[in-house]
């Protein structure tokens, strides 16, 4: 990701006009609310199978899909105002903050797993949601950073980046409940783990720093 200060606003983008900068502000809100009510079922199905399974990557990773849903709904909250980019830089520190929130619980979780020798068991529903996230949310992702970039606003590519993480952290899922499932391998589940909480650390402190957002 690029080094850049995200300070991107209505006038790094004179030549959108108010007319298209509604447009763009509507489909900033209905992606928004797209990424909500999938990432609202996706947390639900991965923390109970998680619980169930006893791992701890996929019940971070459920969490995560929590995180994406509150940056959707800071995004939703930003672009209610009359002047969205007045709100810009607290809905980026609000990310931020949820960002830390999941690296925290997630790394103490994965470290205790680590430590205490944990075995989860197998999750046929965790991998197949694995597999659901990796072809949906590429998707979702252009097209929030396509809006965002067009609006001139961090928060919205901000929240792409997060929609862009949940792809990555799908991946380390998957290879961790398949190394689980098929080689016996208990420790990759918590070690899967780990790599989400470095991961979400990594991007709370580029969305609080505005790193990479324009």
């Amino acid at each position: 990701m690029s080094t850049d200060t995200c300070c991107a606003g209505p006038h790094d983008h004179p030549a959108l006009s108010a007319q298209d900068r509604a447009r763009l502000g509507r489909r900033a809100r209905l992606l928004a609310g797209a990424s909500v009510t999938y990432n609202v079922v996706e947390s639900v199905v991965a923390v109970s199978a998680g619980l169930a399974a006893g791992s701890v990557a996929l019940v971070g990773f459920g969490l995560d899909s929590l995180v994406e849903v509150s940056s959707g709904l800071i995004i939703l909250w930003q672009f209610a105002h009359r002047l969205p980019e007045s709100r810009e830089r607290l809905a980026q520190r609000l990310m931020a903050v949820s960002f830390v929130a999941l690296a925290l619980y997630v790394g103490v979780e994965s470290t205790r797993a680590l430590l205490t020798g944990a075995e989860p068991e197998s999750s046929p529903v965790g991998i197949g949601l694995a597999v659901a996230s990796l072809m949906i949310m590429p998707f979702l992702s252009w097209a929030q950073r396509r809006t965002g970039r067009a609006l001139g606003s961090g928060a919205v590519v901000a929240d792409s980046t997060q929609t862009l993480l949940c792809t990555y952290l799908s991946g380390v899922l998957l290879v961790g409940l398949l190394l689980n499932a098929t080689l016996g391998w208990s420790w990759a589940d918590p070690a899967a783990g780990l790599v989400i909480a470095a991961v979400a650390l990594k991007e709370a402190r580029d969305v609080w720093r505005g790193d990479g957002c324009c």
